[in-house]
């Protein structure tokens, strides 16, 4: 219920709606595709627009789409559309096979193309970073317009009834403010955490890490996500003003929640290529980045240890996608707050740096299958405003 009624949420005001789809349609976490965009598309009740990657072959692709058809007839396929096309011929071929043999009408084809969208370790080089992002849109807009049936796709849509946002609840009575890191370092956001914490009660303040001297003094508490700190070591290196901000408020305990890039910049430096690059210093930790991914996938934790924000025993799903490694810590696993029940965390099968108030790990969670993590950063906001109210009250 709360996967649909997040579809329908930020579906509204919207002419058209579009769920884009994860590795391949069936593939999830299990044999039965637990977790996949398959079982993704049962539970929203929409239509499937299979894309097919057409590379050197051409009947296969019936197979492939056949297959995919009859494996769960539950699933509602829309048509197809055939990717990675060479020639006029090419086309036709497959064009035929498929809605012969497999029965699913073809919607549209992408013909081969030069890399208009460079990539890099973790995917597709962020907009933020690619000057000619918009164009390379615009480049496959008119690609689309001239080889897609958009008449036919809209006509296999259908009319939902969308929802009105939730009102704002402040779990403290006034709103509390939070900093969020956000930037080309930082860009990697859940927009519903977002949400949920202003749904919670939180003013939300964007801050750029490479260009900002220093933290707001206004923030009760800050939330960094994950990004590209390696990219930018650099120019957050050069900004040693606003590391050692970080680290002062993280001192005088400013609740700080700071997931893998977070992490990464919370730690004592970062090497590469040889070169250390100086980060926030919050925790004694040394990062490196490896060549190979060093976790990826579904992730599942148990809170054993206090920390600022989660109940100890609290069970959270989450998510792990990194390349960077832990090449120094003085520190031992059973420090970690988080027990990792699937995935690989920091270290030694757990997660979570804990520091005052300040709780950094490696797993990324998204806010509305874990309302405890909005409420939590919320309230040790709310609890740090509160400290600072009073001793303002003492010091006159």
């Amino acid at each position: 219920q709360v996967l649909r009624d997040s579809f329908l949420l930020h579906a509204a005001g919207a002419d058209f709606a579009i769920v884009e789809g994860n590795r391949g349609l069936y593939d999830g976490v299990n044999p039965e595709g637990g977790y996949s965009t398959a079982e993704l598309a049962l539970q929203l009740d929409l239509p499937v627009l299979l894309v097919v990657n057409c590379t050197k072959t051409t009947r296969t692709v019936a197979a492939m789409v056949l297959g995919c058809r009859e494996l769960d007839p539950r699933v509602r396929f829309a048509g197809v559309i055939l990717n990675q096309i060479a020639t006029l011929r090419h086309e036709s071929i497959i064009r035929q096979a498929v809605e012969r043999y497999a029965g699913v009408p073809v919607l549209g084809i992408v013909p081969r193309m030069k890399n208009i969208f460079p990539m890099r370790h973790l995917g597709v080089t962020p907009h933020q970073e690619y000057d000619a992002a918009g164009r390379a849109v615009a480049e496959l807009a008119e690609m689309a317009e001239a080889n897609f049936d958009l008449e036919g796709i809209v006509r296999l849509m259908r009319p939902v009834r969308t929802a009105r946002p939730d009102r704002v609840v402040s779990l403290n009575g006034n709103r509390v403010t939070i900093g969020v890191l956000r930037d080309q370092a930082f860009q990697f956001y859940y927009q519903e955490n977002l949400e949920a914490l202003e749904q919670c009660g939180a003013r939300l303040v964007m801050i750029n890490a490479l260009q900002a001297d220093r933290l707001p003094d206004e923030l009760d508490g800050l939330y960094i996500g994950g990004g590209f700190p390696e990219t930018s070591a650099g120019r957050l290196a050069e900004n040693a003003g606003f590391r050692e901000s970080v680290r002062k408020m993280a001192a005088s305990g400013l609740p700080i929640y700071a997931e893998c890039g977070g992490l990464i910049f919370l730690g004592r430096s970062i090497v590469l290529d040889g070169h250390e690059y100086p980060l926030a210093g919050v925790f004694p930790v040394t990062f490196g980045i490896s060549r190979r991914p060093q976790a990826h996938g579904y992730s599942v934790f148990t809170v054993e240890h206090e920390n600022p924000f989660y109940d100890v025993g609290t069970r959270v799903s989450g998510h792990e996608f990194r390349y960077s490694t832990v090449a120094a810590w003085d520190g031992e696993p059973g420090e970690l707050a988080l027990k990792m029940e699937r995935g690989t965390g920091f270290a030694g099968g757990r997660d979570g740096l804990v520091r005052n108030n300040v709780l950094a790990l490696y797993t990324h969670v998204l806010a509305p299958g874990t309302p405890a993590w909005a409420q939590g950063l919320v309230r040790a906001a709310a609890g740090y405003r509160k400290k600072k109210q009073e001793e303002r009250g003492k010091v006159r």
